[in-house]
């Protein structure tokens, strides 16, 4: 498999020219791996959400981690893997206008196009970085709230990534961070495969060790909020394993879930 980070920068580079009906490229959104096959419940719906955006939409999300992270007006608020935008908007709407929003992304187009939907929308207080998850471009102890959307299962470093999280948020602040996990174990073949990689799925790891990984950095108080079964068709995993390999699989009892997870730096 190629380096992941080109694999994912190539990937979400080109789903930034679409929109939410044409994005086939990715698991994380309404489709996977470019070949048509639909996910209904990989992301979920924000239309009646306040500050919602459709431009900023790809549907490239697996949870709605601000519906839990109990953002208050004034807060700033850092989105790791901001995309076009779409959490930092809703973010935007928690926190107000005194509040602060910065969205933080490694792929030049999507910050590119979330710059153009924040200069749309007339924002002052919304503000994108290109930037890495392994080495964040924000000061420390900033964060009253960091997000997440279906981006960290993406990022090789896991454990680099908590440890930056843990730095930019202040003492007392808290994460609310949806992500893909798994209960078992994949087989070899789908986690050396690059589009199931850049579909949040192949990236994906254990919860105990996902969990563990958050505690190792520092962070208390854990908390899985919101968790669900995703569905992978037969059809899918066929492109990897033969019949045999997924008969296998699916007696493994292996499970994919999406969660929204809740997690504190603890006060000096």
């Amino acid at each position: 498999m190629k380096d992941a980070k080109e694999i994912v920068k190539e990937k979400y580079g080109q789903i930034a020219g679409q929109n939410l009906l044409g994005n086939n490229s990715s698991c994380c959104g309404p489709s996977c791996c470019g070949d048509g096959a639909n996910y209904a419940n990989f992301s979920e719906s924000y239309k009646n959400l306040e500050g919602y955006d459709p431009e900023a939409d790809l549907g490239l999300g697996c949870g709605i981690p601000t519906e839990f992270a109990m953002i208050k007006k004034g807060d700033i608020v850092v989105d790791l893997g901001s995309g076009a935008g779409n959490d930092c908007f809703v973010a935007r709407a928690l926190t107000g206008e005194k509040g602060r929003v910065i969205g933080i992304d490694m792929t030049e187009p999507m910050i590119e196009k979330a710059r153009n939907n924040v200069k749309k929308l007339g924002y002052s207080n919304v503000e994108f970085r290109l930037g890495d998850i392994e080495n964040i471009p924000i000061e420390s102890d900033i964060a009253d709230v960091i997000i997440s959307n279906c981006v960290l299962n993406l990022v090789p470093d896991k454990e680099k990534a908590f440890s930056e999280i843990f730095r930019i948020l202040k003492p007392g602040g808290h994460l609310s961070v949806s992500d893909v996990v798994l209960r078992g174990e994949l087989p070899e073949k789908i986690k050396q495969a690059a589009e199931m990689y850049a579909g949040c799925v192949s990236g994906a790891i254990e919860i105990g060790e996902y969990l563990q990984r958050m505690n190792d950095a520092g962070l208390n108080n854990l908390l899985v909020q919101k968790e669900k079964v995703i569905n992978i068709p037969d059809e899918i995993i066929l492109k990897y394993l033969n019949p045999l390999e997924l008969a296998d699989f699916r007696k493994s009892n292996t499970g994919i879930y999406s969660i929204t997870v809740y997690a504190e730096k603890p006060i000096r």
